[in-house]
């Protein structure tokens, strides 16, 4: 590419897919990253930007397809709605996700991935979110979700992602927003889909979210709109068994007041890992740092009879810093970190706290490994790393790491 290759149009191949989605190719010197293509795809595409040695492209015409790739179902949700491996069978997004956190812990962490990193299916691949959240642009008088790399709020006129209960509110909605109805300080609206029925924030009717409940392997989670919850309930029951995979299998029947060092559930939500946890360890400590989340754990705990749950409603890393001495060394740790994963002082909390096992879920290989890069040098060793389809048809994925301290 001559000058800085801006607006130069070339033929790669794309040879696969990078953490973030995007596909990897070569051409003319340059390392290009290339959205929406898949792996073997013989491609024209245009460079959008230029950093060093690096370009940014889009397709212009994909002149050779990858045998990968599919007619892309909805092709508005490319642009707005995240959908960026709808052109993907479902079996190659699998796949592409296992090498993505493949590649991150190679290359972030610093450590060789295990030679299997299995990931469970989601048993639905498009109507399977249980939670949205949909933008509210008054001024134009749309709402939908917004275009990637903006500001701008796309109108979307039906929602493929969302279970059905979500479908019909977002048609409701939209019938207030055509009449006018839609209160316009709202910026957007918070949709929560459970067993019994849908909440959301701002609520149409009444003063605060309409609590609704979810039964996930067995136990059963009251939460409302204004309250995180995973996403895909469809995959939530493997979620759980795999981050509990080296828990203890049964609860081991001890007085919960005779063992002062308890399992510990960091960034607990509304009690998803906490309440399973329970049945396993005498005592278990939640953390949470949203009031009306956490007020959802305790009473969930309450709810199913376990006394030997303690809810502490605070930052994870105040919690660390002042807290944790009370309990002792914990056996078990889990944590459900946000997408940006463990600031630096958390991390010095937990391995201050020297948990005997740690279980790491995450939605984002990146932070995760390297999070996982300061654990490992602080003497744990990895001993298997597993992922859950909890978003499809992205290029976003769940992971499990499993950690025990070195001898």
């Amino acid at each position: 590419m001559e000058g800085s290759g801006i607006g130069r149009e070339v033929e790669t191949t794309i040879e696969r897919l990078v953490p973030g989605g995007d596909g990897l190719a070569h051409a003319a010197g340059r390392t290009l990253f290339v959205p929406l293509a898949a792996p073997g795809d013989r491609l024209r595409v245009r460079v959008e930007r230029v950093r060093g040695t690096v370009g940014f492209a889009r397709i212009l015409e994909v002149l050779a397809p990858s045998p990968l790739r599919v007619p892309p179902p909805n092709p508005v949700l490319a642009r707005c709605g995240g959908c960026d491996f709808q052109h993907l069978a479902y079996e190659a997004q699998l796949a592409a996700k296992a090498e993505i956190v493949r590649d991150c812990l190679r290359r972030i962490a610093g450590v060789e991935p295990p030679a299997e990193i299995p990931i469970a299916p989601s048993p639905r691949q498009w109507g399977y979110r249980g939670r949205a959240e949909w933008r509210h642009d008054a001024q134009r008088g749309v709402l939908g979700y917004v275009e990637g790399g903006s500001h701008r709020v796309c109108d979307l006129t039906h929602d493929p992602l969302v279970e059905p209960a979500l479908a019909v509110v977002l048609g409701e909605l939209r019938g207030r927003l055509a009449g006018g109805g839609l209160p316009g300080d709202a910026p957007e609206f918070r949709a929560a889909a459970g067993d019994d029925g849908v909440s959301l924030s701002p609520p149409l009717v009444g003063d605060e979210p309409a609590r609704v409940t979810r039964i996930i392997a067995g136990e059963r989670y009251a939460f409302d709109a204004d309250c995180f919850f995973q996403a895909n309930p469809g995959v939530l029951q493997a979620l759980v068994e795999e981050a509990l995979r080296f828990a203890p299998e049964a609860a081991p029947g001890v007085d919960p007041g005779a063992d002062r060092s308890p399992a510990v559930d960091l960034y607990c939500g509304v009690g998803l890992f906490t309440l399973p946890l329970a049945r396993r360890f005498p005592r278990v400590v939640g953390v949470e740092s949203h009031p009306r989340t956490s007020g959802f754990a305790a009473r969930n705990a309450a709810e199913a009879g376990l006394g030997n749950v303690g809810i502490e409603t605070m930052p994870v890393g105040r919690w660390l810093a002042d807290r944790w001495r009370s309990y002792g060394r914990a056996p078990f740790l889990l944590v459900d970190p946000p997408r940006v994963g463990l600031d630096a002082a958390t991390l010095g909390g937990i391995l201050r706290l020297r948990p005997d096992r740690v279980a790491y879920v995450s939605c984002d290989p990146a932070t995760l490994a390297r999070d996982l890069k300061a654990l490992l040098g602080g003497g744990y060793r990895l001993e298997r790393v597993a992922a859950v389809d909890m978003f499809p048809q992205t290029h976003h994925v769940e992971i499990v790491a499993h950690l025990a301290r070195g001898t």
